[in-house]
């Protein structure tokens, strides 16, 4: 058993966290994961309204009583979301995890502390780590340019991210950004890690709620096959390299660039869910990090898991044996 931080503080067996991710963190999937022994987490903006949430949280309830978590994640918006109604519903209905991320969290972090919750707060820099650091969250989750959805601005690797975490970082971080075997996630512990953060790992799984064409299509690719858009805004995400995407990156890189205005329906979140749903690649923009270049299958939550478990602790005894204590005369 690999024993860190993460797992003492939020109560599971492996360090692993199934990142909430929109229209994918759902009961079935992350009732799955938390069974398998890692933590998982429902993503709140996926369900319509608080109310919907606490259905979700109902159906986890009910096929897993091992912990699991939720996800809020702040987006900027012209009409937001009822955060706080989220945030509520869920204190209300007895979940103690909770996963942030976005723009501003002060406010709900302050919220889940003064209610005995655990904060795991998503960031891209060391910066915004320490700042989160000091708002009091438990856990932070460190993305690096890797990683699906949007990796920041600074486009710095995991390695040295990590790293640097670990000279400036006094609380727990896990990694995020292309890890999905047990090989990654020694090379997070090695980089001072209490844990990994996987999101497409987690989308190619039997419990995964999306169509299977895509999970054949996320095996079929290679790390070649995602493609950064909205670089030109400031607001840069990873995603599936498709007609779509690359529609988007042409707009962007043509003289003059792009408004938002221009890509509005070709980024359509509807349209990113429809490909979930009808299972052509094609349809719309869809997140993916380049960790789909290190999926060879689609199994279960609980063989994952277990996979990831014992391939860690086959490595780090490989590792042990390789140190030799020179004798001291």
């Amino acid at each position: 058993m690999i024993s860190t931080p993460l797992t003492e503080i939020c109560g599971v067996r492996v360090p692993v966290v199934q990142g909430g991710m929109q229209w994918v963190g759902k009961p079935e999937l992350v009732a799955a994961v938390s069974n398998a022994g890692g933590l998982g987490i429902i993503t709140a903006l996926t369900q319509p309204n608080p109310d919907a949430l606490r259905v979700a949280i109902r159906e986890t309830r009910k096929s897993t009583d091992k912990p699991f978590g939720v996800n809020i994640t702040l987006l900027p918006s012209i009409n937001p979301p009822d955060y706080e109604g989220y945030a509520r519903a869920a204190v209300e209905e007895g979940v103690k995890i909770f996963e942030t991320a976005g723009n501003s969290p002060g406010k709900l972090i302050k919220y889940f502390k003064s209610e005995g919750c655990i904060v795991i707060h998503k960031c891209t820099t060391i910066r915004h780590a320490k700042s989160a650091e000091r708002l009091g969250v438990d856990i932070l989750s460190i993305d690096g340019f890797e990683c699906a959805g949007h990796p920041g601005e600074d486009d710095i690797g995991g390695v040295v991210l990590l790293a640097r975490a670990a000279q400036e970082l006094k609380i727990p971080y896990i990694a995020s950004g292309g890890f999905a075997d047990g090989r990654g996630l020694v090379s997070a512990l090695a980089l001072g890690a209490a844990g990994v953060n996987m999101g497409t790992r987690f989308m190619c799984t039997v419990e995964s709620p999306i169509h299977q064409n895509i999970k054949e299509k996320i095996v079929a690719s290679t790390e070649q096959d995602t493609v950064h858009i909205f670089r030109t805004l400031r607001n840069t995400a990873r995603v599936f390299k498709n007609s779509v995407s690359e529609q988007v990156v042409a707009l962007e890189r043509r003289p003059g660039g792009a408004k938002f205005e221009d890509l509005r329906e070709l980024v359509s979140g509807a349209r990113g869910r429809v490909v979930y749903e009808n299972g052509d690649p094609e349809y719309g923009i869809w997140s993916a990090g380049i960790s789909v270049g290190l999926i060879r299958d689609i199994p279960s939550c609980q063989e994952l898991v277990a996979r990831i478990e014992k391939e860690a602790e086959e490595v780090i005894a490989g590792m042990s044996r390789s140190v030799k204590v020179s004798s001291k005369l």
